[in-house]
């Protein structure tokens, strides 16, 4: 009898987990939040009234102890399935830095890494920012540096996608029940402005077109669970910037307030847009989220996040075989939920444009304000042939 062979993740020989970052003590919050804000000229007072957030939970982020908790719950489902691949994380704002990261890969011998970045839908600070960092870091590094090749969105991968499925199963329990058979789902993700909305994907709008499709997935998901249909609602959450910016909306808070007028007698909030419970979940839905709930008299209970679920781990893995065996040359089937189907591997040019170059300039028209003031982004990053991320 032969051995069963071992699942072929070449041309990769390591993975690259590539995630925003945060601040692990209180002495890190203030330069953590000058590095998210670098250059947009965001006022001191500002930036302090931010850094209240992190007081709330010891003056640190969760983000980074949730990211050791996946790479380690990644590292055991790949072992058990005897895939042999380091794995590496770095950082857009905070240690360990990408640039750092990426030095140490090439000190390692790494020369081509999948790259998993912790953002599951399409957008020019979820997508191809991550691009840039990636460029400017094998930049920083030299000749050196790997190539990264980064994997698909997994917006609608069942490892993504069921662990929601079930925490929120889980949240409507801890409801009373008596309002449990008619609680509102209401999903929440970060807000982007509206611009970025528009452009975000290859035709357009993915943003809000995924997540509308992973809401839709787990309501789904939910009512075959719980035996009964729950009505949903996709809300925003974190606003930032000028007044003056059009974001999406409806905010959460203002979103809860509206349902408790209309009757809804209870909401779970779900975070879809979120990985793991970072600052985004834990301050603006656990804390500013349910102060709003509390004081209307409206019954909460927040779902968990995906996090570090054993599920998402083996999706990891199964992105990863899918993207080597494509640049192989090979057609893996490509595991996908619901009606979108298994989003691109390599970005399109013009998908995602920096939203900079989308601000109208002095004199210009509002028609000039909806197009590229520079050449978009995607154009340098990716060669159609191989999937590689070539300067």
């Amino acid at each position: 009898m032969h051995a069963t062979q071992a699942p072929d993740p070449e041309p990769f020989d390591a993975l690259l987990v590539l995630s925003f970052g945060g601040p692990d003590a209180p002495d890190e919050v203030l330069p953590f939040l000058e590095n998210v804000t670098a250059g947009r000229g965001v006022p001191r007072e500002r930036l302090e009234e931010a850094a209240g957030h992190y007081a709330h939970f010891g003056g640190a982020s969760p983000i980074n102890a949730q990211n050791r908790a996946l790479i380690a719950a990644v590292e055991a489902d790949l072992a058990a399935h005897g895939v042999r691949l380091p794995v590496y994380w770095g950082n857009r704002n905070w240690r360990p830095y990408l640039a750092d990261t990426v030095r140490r890969m090439a000190d390692d011998g790494i020369e081509r890494a999948a790259v998993l970045v912790t953002s599951a839908y399409g957008s020019y600070s979820g997508c191809a920012q991550y691009h840039e960092d990636l460029l400017a870091a094998r930049a920083e590094v030299g000749e050196r540096a790997p190539v990264f090749d980064k994997l698909r969105h997994f917006f609608n991968h069942p490892g993504f996608v069921e662990p929601l499925v079930d925490h929120t199963a889980e949240a409507l329990a801890r409801l009373p029940e008596q309002v449990r058979a008619g609680a509102r789902l209401v999903m929440v993700t970060h807000s982007i402005p509206t611009v970025t909305a528009r452009t975000a994907g290859p035709a357009g709008n993915a943003y809000v077109t995924q997540h509308r499709e992973t809401a839709r997935l787990v309501a789904e998901g939910v009512a075959r669970a719980v035996g009964r249909e729950h009505d949903w609602d996709l809300v925003y959450s974190s606003r930032s910037g000028s007044p003056r910016v059009p974001w999406l909306e409806p905010d959460v808070n203002d979103h809860l307030v509206e349902l408790a007028a209309a009757g809804v007698p209870a909401v779970v909030p779900v975070p879809i847009g979120f990985l793991s419970d970072h600052m985004e979940v834990v301050y603006d839905l656990d804390v500013e989220a349910a102060a709003t709930a509390a004081r209307i008299g409206l019954p909460l209970a927040r779902a968990a996040t995906t996090g570090a679920d054993p599920r998402f781990a083996a999706a990891v893995r199964e992105l990863v075989l899918e993207r080597a065996a494509t640049v192989r040359g090979e057609a893996p089937a490509r595991c996908a939920l619901g009606v979108l189907g298994a989003a691109h591997d390599v970005c399109p040019v013009g998908c995602c444009p920096d939203p900079r170059a989308l601000r109208p300039r002095p004199g210009a028209s509002a028609a000039d304000s909806e197009a590229p003031a520079r050449a978009p982004r995607g154009a340098a990053l990716s060669d159609e042939r191989s999937g590689r991320m070539d300067p």
